[in-house]
């Protein structure tokens, strides 16, 4: 299966810009970042055994791969096609070890730091217009993908996309205005089921909450996305390091 095949299974869209929530004209530090905050979501030490969440992980790679790459670049905008040849794309690419080298290695007290800054942000805003869009107003969806969100931020988060519908920020979806209550009941029973699963893995492995970021992560209900967009803007040096320079594929 090529590139835009799996982001459509995956993602829900064939748009190599619209998976990492980026426009087209997006820079190359707008790339990285969007690149950076849902491989966050996703990355392996924080969805162990997850197989779904590792091919995600693996497929944000490939995209950022070809956006990052000025040449696959010009000819994705151009001709809407990716060189499923190149070494960039290349299943077998360790894409753990390329993430380590464009970042370095986040903690507990950062991701925290970080979610204070983003909650009830003007970028929290955008990212959930930008979901609602893409999901239609369907919360199942705008919910398991909304950026440091959890079972509890569903009032505010509705309340957020709201305002935004009275506003006519962005349309009235049938599907939000008038959700279903079993729908909403059946999201909290799953988000509960979750809690509990992450509880009993935690203590399986023996983790301390306290400690580990990967038993935070468990604990908190598989908390979306938690990283440093805000503060990634500040520290672009530090966070957003393009990898060193490497041979290229040659194109066929």
């Amino acid at each position: 299966m090529g590139l835009l095949e799996q982001c459509e299974q995956l993602f829900s869209t064939s748009s190599l810009y619209e998976v990492l929530g980026v426009e087209k004209g997006a820079s190359d530090a707008e790339v990285r970042r969007g690149y950076y905050k849902l491989s966050l979501q996703v990355h392996p030490d924080r969805a162990p055994g997850d197989q779904q969440a590792t091919t995600k992980f693996q497929v944000l790679g490939k995209v950022y791969a070809v956006l990052s790459d000025k040449e696959q670049r010009a000819v994705y905008d151009e001709q809407g096609i990716v060189d499923e040849e190149s070494d960039s794309v290349d299943p077998d690419r360790d894409w753990e070890e390329h993430w380590r080298r464009l970042f370095p290695k986040i903690t507990l007290q950062d991701i925290m730091d970080f979610e204070k800054q983003y909650k009830d942000s003007d970028e929290e805003l955008q990212d959930l217009k930008r979901l609602y869009l893409l999901h239609e107003g369907d919360m199942d969806r705008i919910m398991d993908s909304a950026l440091c969100c959890e079972h509890d931020d569903e009032p505010r988060v509705r309340e957020i996309l709201q305002r935004a519908v009275e506003a006519e920020d962005v349309p009235a979806f049938k599907a939000f205005t008038h959700e279903n209550v079993k729908k909403k009941a059946n999201r909290k029973r799953k988000a509960k089921k979750e809690q509990q699963e992450a509880e009993e893995m935690r203590k399986e492995m023996g983790l301390d909450a306290e400690d580990s970021l990967v038993a935070m992560i468990q604990q908190r209900q598989k908390s979306k996305e938690k990283g440093f967009n805000s503060l990634i803007a500040d520290l672009e040096a530090k966070y957003c390091k393009k990898p060193s320079a490497g041979k290229k594929g040659a194109k066929k």
